[in-house]
Formats: structure tokens, sequence, C-alpha cells
């Protein structure tokens, strides 16, 4: 009864009170996972150096990979899940939850025999020199041998934020967070084990929490339950939909890859490895300063497939609405800070004055945008929770592969390294516009009450 209500208060709790309750512990957890990223990016600048970074952000393209799998399964399966539950189809929901779980076990699968056989082409393709080669495969080989861990964390993780379970859901992230922080620096620099070990750190860190995550399901403290039956019989038009509703999110993430891929590339054409080093360091600030949108979205997305399931449009629009206003608050901070003190972001790597000065210049042109990330980050998801999969695909492409990409391929020509920079303030300006045109499609269903105010004219009002 008790995990039927907490599902359940997303259809009844007043919005502000619920979406502060989901999003804060969401941007807790994330920011404790940017921060983790952006402490192991410190470790490996101060004990091995500015190649060795290059090195694993020439391989991150490659974890993005992994982890836009894990997003379209835990997203698409979250978001199926969310309208099951507010439908009162729970049996469904356990059958969507059990076929996510087999899904996971085979790209892991996957995962692991791709580290022995693709690993170092693979590395190659993505931009690896000489010089950095060494410092990727060591860092990614660990990490591929435990996708089952990335993997299962990661989708589990929006399966338990799906039923309304924030604070869990936070602590999933927060705990391989800080394990990640206090074994990285003894694997680095104790058994002096450089890139290999901020891995091995990160590996061990999952593999501990997937244990938490296990039980917390077994023990019956979740809403959803897991049945062998669904996992070792699974059924394709399931996986069918979750990955459909989760491609999206899948798209987003390899489009990040993809245009990781391309920087990397033009970083080395226009400059060097040292370019592509200090890029990686901006990348992690970069990250850190997203997760308050990013933690706003996932507070966001069960209130709003609930609803939607439901049929409590004015709940939904009262989520959109409350949703846009503090992102854009986050948005305006984040310009206002990186425009004023980027120096000191880059005083926490490293104290080389030419890799501060490149890094400083290049994070002050990067965040001209800033301030239209918060609604662009709400857009896409908003789509994404409610299943539709097209507009949301999209607008999860619009960004990265329509305009950042190309972006990024042709302005180096004309600035040089600074075309790099450049390309991420005028990709916000176009994608923001793009999704102000299909807020004001679907304006009926997300801002403001239609006329006829019914499901039916509600729901027509979307673009499919």
């Amino acid at each position: 009864m008790e995990q039927k209500q907490q599902s359940e208060r997303l259809g009844s709790e007043p919005i502000p009170k619920l979406l502060m309750n989901l999003s804060i512990p969401a941007m807790i957890g994330m920011f404790v996972m940017a921060f983790y990223n952006l402490v192991d990016t410190i470790y490996i600048s101060h004990g091995v150096g500015i190649d060795a970074v290059a090195g694993v952000t020439i391989a991150f393209p490659l974890m993005m990979i992994m982890m836009a799998v894990a997003a379209a399964v835990g997203i698409g399966g979250a978001s199926v899940i969310s309208r099951r539950l507010g439908e009162r189809r729970e049996e469904e929901a356990n059958k969507v939850f059990g076929n996510m779980l087999f899904t996971v076990v085979l790209f892991s699968l996957m995962g692991g025999v791709a580290a022995f056989t693709l690993l170092e082409p693979m590395l190659r393709l993505f931009g690896a020199t000489d010089a950095i080669l060494v410092y990727a495969t060591e860092y990614m080989f660990p990490i591929l041998l435990g996708t089952f861990f990335f993997s299962f964390a990661f989708s589990t993780n929006n399966i338990i934020r799906s039923e309304g379970n924030a604070r869990f859901a936070m602590m999933t992230m927060i705990i391989p967070a800080i394990l990640n922080i206090i074994l990285s620096p003894i694997f680095i620099f104790g058994f002096s084990m450089g890139v290999q070990g901020a891995a091995f750190a990160t590996v061990i860190s999952q593999a501990s929490v997937c244990g938490v995550i296990l039980r917390y399901f077994i023990k019956g403290k979740s809403t959803l339950t897991i049945y062998l039956s669904d996992i070792i019989k699974p059924k394709l038009h399931v996986i069918k939909e979750i990955i459909i509703i989760g491609l999206p999110a899948f798209v987003r993430q390899v489009s990040g890859s993809i245009m990781m891929i391309a920087i990397n590339t033009m970083l080395i054409k226009f400059g060097s490895e040292f370019h592509v080093g200090v890029f990686g360091m901006v990348q992690r600030v970069a990250m850190f300063a997203l997760m308050p949108m990013m933690g706003i979205l996932q507070g966001m997305q069960p209130i709003i497939g609930y609803n939607y399931g439901a049929k409590q449009f004015d709940r939904l629009r009262e989520t959109v609405w409350l949703g846009l206003k503090i992102s854009t608050g986050f948005s305006a901070l984040v310009f206002i800070i990186m425009m004023t003190l980027p120096d000191l972001f880059m005083r926490i790597f490293t104290s080389d004055m030419e890799i501060i000065q490149a890094g400083t210049e290049g994070m002050r042109i990067l965040f001209l945008g800033a301030i239209l990330i918060g609604a662009q980050v709400i857009s896409g998801g908003l789509y994404q929770a409610l299943g539709k999969a097209k507009p949301a695909l999209i607008l999860s492409m619009a960004r990265q592969v329509l305009f950042l990409i190309p972006l990024v391929l042709i302005l180096p020509h004309f600035l040089g390294v600074n075309g790099v920079w450049f390309a991420f303030p005028i990709a916000d300006i176009l994608s923001f516009t793009l999704s102000a045109v299909f807020f004001y499609r679907d304006r009926n269903l997300f801002l403001f009450k239609s006329k006829a105010n019914s499901v039916n004219t509600d729901k027509a009002q979307l673009t499919s």
C-alpha cells in the first residue's frame, strides 16, 4: 500500500511541493555525479598530466555510447512505466521492467566482447593519436568490462524516479560518486595506476551501488516487482515500445558522442592534443553547470507522465510552467558565473598559466548562449515523458546533430580553434528557436487550457 501511495501522490500532491521533492534529490545526485567527474579530471591532471586528460577526453565518446543505450532503456522504460502506473496497470508495468533488465544484460555481454576485440580500432576512429592512445585504452578497457554495472545502475535509476521515489534515486547517484572520489586517489597515486586507476575506481563504485539497487527491488520497497519469467522470456513488442520511446535519449547521447569526436578531430587538426586536454577540462565544468536543469527535468518527467496517463492536464500545465521558470532562472545564474569567474574553475585543474588562459577564453565563448539552455533541456524531455517519440527525437537531435556538429566542422576553417568554442552559443540560439516553435504549436496542452476543455481536445493539440 505504501508503494502504491508513493506513485499516486504524483497525481494528487501540490505541484510546487511535488516538483521540489522530486527535483532537489535529482539535482543533488547529479551534482555529486558531475562533481566526481570533475574531481577525477583534477586527479588525472595533477597525477598524470594534460596528455592523460586528452586521452580520457578521446575515450569519453565511447563511454557516452554505452550510456546512450542505458539511457534509451532506462528513460524509455521509465516513461512507459509512469504511464502504466497512472492508468492503474501495475502488472503491465512489471512486465516492462523485466524486459528492461533483459535488454541491459544483453547489452552488457556485447560491451564485454568489445573490450577485447574493438577497443583500439574504435579509439583510433574517435581521433586518438599515438601520444594519447595508451591513456585512452587504459581508461576504457576496465569501463567496458563493467558495462553491466553502468547500464543497470543508470537504467534502474530512471525507474526508481518514475515511481516517485526521488530520495532513493538520489542515493543511487551519490553512493558511487562518493566511493569514486575516495577510491580514485588511492588507485591513481597510492597504487601508481594512473588513468587506469581512475577507471577501476569508477567500475568498483558502480558495482557497489548495483547491490544496493538490487536489494531495493528484491525486498519489495519498490512499486515494481522483479519476475524472473519476464527477464528470461522477453516480449519483443514490449522491448520495441521501450526502445522507441527511449530513442530520443539514445540519439541525444550518441549525438553527444559524435559531437565529441568532431570536436576532438577539429581541435587536433587546427590545434594539438593540448587543446583536446583543455576542452576536456572545460567540458567537465559545463557538465557540472547543466546539472540543475537536468535535475528539474528529471523531477518533472514522472509528474508529467503520470498526470498525462491519468488525464489530469491542468496539473501537467502547471508543472511545465513552473519547470520553465526555475530552469530559466538557473540558466541565467550559470551565464553570469561563467562570464565573470571562468579562470577560477580552470585553476582547480592546474597551475599552468597557458592552460588556464586557453580554458578561460574558451569557457567565456562556450557559455555565451547559456541563458537559453534551460528551456531547451525542458522541451525535449517533455515530449519524451509523454511517450511522443517523433517531436522528442527531433528536439533531441536539434542542438547536437542539426546545429552543433555542422558548426564545429565548418567554423574552425575560418576561426581556427575558436571556431569550436563559437559553435556552442550559435547552436544554443538555433535550438532554442526550434524548441519555441514546438511549444507554440502545442501550447494548448503545455501552456494554456484549450477552449473545449476536453480530454480529446487536449490530446489533439499535441504534435504526434
